[in-house]
């Protein structure tokens, strides 16, 4: 059975900033006994703002600090107010909120395929630092191979990087191209998170291998 988390709001202070493209930062703040499953999302607000956003957290259930995965959207508002915070400001953290997360039973002795576009990873890296035992594999696909996010934190056997813009990736491609040619085992859980129309194309694609929807768990980012 799945543990229950309460959600809760309460407010964190800002403990860096660490840009992993020009576009693409980790913002990380003080965990402060926070608690969660890895694949959950929390909403981010700014005291003072009437907007807030929803993001996947990015680092592990043991970890000593909160961190979410951000892309700045050019024409976006509260992406670029995040951008710009310092060390100590203060945000309004909600939640957690979610169903998106590895079941334990299943953690040790199935094979878990994790598929995602763009900063759909985010979940992932919470999971992967979550379970150090996860038998997983990962597929991410990217326009350009610098947005292959902390790639380092994957072993490099059980990571796949499809790019569609450049040939820096392992395939050149949209990674739903590489999908339909792999085979997986029956017992295999799915996990499929990012933009909505990767994920309708790779839930027809698993459908089309014989997989039910029972296997497949999905968060849709837009």
């Amino acid at each position: 059975m799945l543990q229950v988390i309460d959600t809760e709001q309460s407010y964190h202070k800002v403990w860096s900033l660490r840009w992993l493209t020009d576009e693409t930062f980790s913002l990380k703040m003080p965990a402060r006994g926070f608690r969660f499953r890895a694949g959950q999302h929390i909403t981010l607000a700014i005291p003072g703002d009437t907007q807030s956003r929803e993001y996947s957290i990015y680092s592990g259930e043991n970890d000593q600090y909160l961190e979410v995965l951000v892309k700045v959207v050019k024409e976006g508002y509260f992406s670029r107010r995040l951008s710009r915070l310092k060390p100590g400001d203060p945000l309004e953290v909600d939640g957690p909120f979610g169903e998106f997360v590895i079941d334990p039973a299943k953690a040790d002795h199935c094979p878990h395929l994790l598929i995602a576009s763009g900063t759909g990873i985010a979940p992932y890296r919470s999971m992967v630092r979550t379970y150090p035992n996860l038998n997983y594999r990962i597929i991410h696909g990217v326009r350009y191979g610098n947005e292959a996010y902390d790639k380092e934190a994957y072993h490099p056997d059980r990571y796949t990087l499809c790019t569609s813009g450049d040939e820096t990736g392992a395939v050149h491609g949209r990674l739903t191209k590489h999908l339909k040619k792999l085979d997986f085992e029956p017992n295999t859980q799915f996990y499929l998170c990012g933009n909505s129309n990767m994920i309708f194309d790779a839930l027809d694609i698993l459908k089309e291998k014989g997989f039910s929807r029972e296997q497949i768990h999905c968060e849709v980012y837009f």
